[in-house]
């Protein structure tokens, strides 16, 4: 990978942009983001692409250019900022004219009282009628996962605090799901998030999530997420519909036939061999949710 130095200054704010092909609309953004005059450095992580968003960029004194020898995916480049970041605090938000800069300041200032604030998309913005749809979805697994409201679980425009940040990175995917597990793990943590009603803008060109692919990714990262931070809201469902319908059986074939359902006896010992399997990991996940505290607290001081 290939970066330009920065000043020794350290800012207020990070601001982590990804950007493959988006040598059409990024300097507009750019050009949007310094006219706010903010304390802050601009991060672009260039993931490999091959329309020459690099090459311009690299004219441009007031960023830091970081590039990926070749496509990596767009968490990955998130993950690459977040890791090159000395800002305070971490803003990440698209190259592709998706996220109006005139937003930023709406975030930072309610970041104050929050962990995380997250741009959340109104029905005002330009999007597809099934996306509207999945993201509904997506909505309401999440918040059942977090036992909180989730008003817009993949938007990816979102500032948080740098430590914080840098303590999950691990974590984020490489593909574009990486707000997907920053959300449910800010939630599940005990951090604050709230959000910030935007308007998103139709963006320039194609885009490059590419709906069944992504889309059953986004779920599965939901349950990998989940199942990391509280494990029986996934085994306890999963081990409730193998030991009730198995159990019912069982006690209607004792009633009526007076004999015992072998298969219904394997259905309620799958049960709860799923049900054991999701309180082991339930500690697990409180060791390492400790473990992660104790880190940021160690960060942060």
């Amino acid at each position: 990978m290939q970066g330009l130095s920065a000043s020794p200054e350290v800012p207020h704010v990070s601001i982590i942009i990804p950007a493959f092909n988006e040598a059409q609309v990024i300097g507009r953004v750019l050009d949007e983001i310094e006219a706010l005059g903010l304390d802050a450095e601009i991060i672009v992580v260039d993931d490999g692409s091959t329309d020459g968003t690099g090459d311009l960029l690299g004219s441009r004194a007031s960023i830091r250019l970081i590039q990926h020898p070749y496509n990596i995916g767009n968490g990955a480049a998130i993950k690459t900022g977040i890791r090159a970041a000395r800002g305070r605090v971490i803003l990440m938000m698209d190259g592709d004219g998706q996220h109006q800069p005139a937003d930023i300041p709406r975030l930072l200032e309610k970041l104050g009282r929050y962990d995380m604030v997250v741009g959340a998309r109104t029905t005002a913005s330009d999007a597809a009628m099934h996306r509207t749809l999945a993201n509904r979805i997506y909505n309401a697994f999440a918040s059942y996962i977090v036992d909180q409201r989730v008003e817009d679980l993949t938007s990816g425009f979102r500032a948080l605090k740098g430590p914080i940040a840098k303590s999950f990175v691990y974590l984020l995917p490489n593909g574009f799901s990486y707000p997907t597990t920053l959300t449910i793990a800010l939630f599940r943590a005990g951090y604050g998030v709230a959000y910030e009603p935007i308007v998103a803008p139709a963006r320039k060109g194609r885009s490059k999530i590419r709906l069944l692919r992504d889309g059953i990714g986004f779920l599965l990262t939901i349950l990998r997420i989940g199942t990391l931070f509280v494990p029986m809201k996934v085994f306890l469902p999963a081990a409730a519909a193998l030991i009730l319908p198995g159990g019912a059986y069982i006690i209607y074939r004792l009633v009526e036939a007076h004999r015992f359902s072998g298969f219904a006896g394997l259905l309620v010992i799958a049960g709860l061999v799923l049900f054991m399997m999701g309180l082991i990991s339930e500690q697990i996940a409180l060791l390492r949710m400790a473990q992660a505290n104790q880190f940021t607290d160690t960060t942060e001081r």
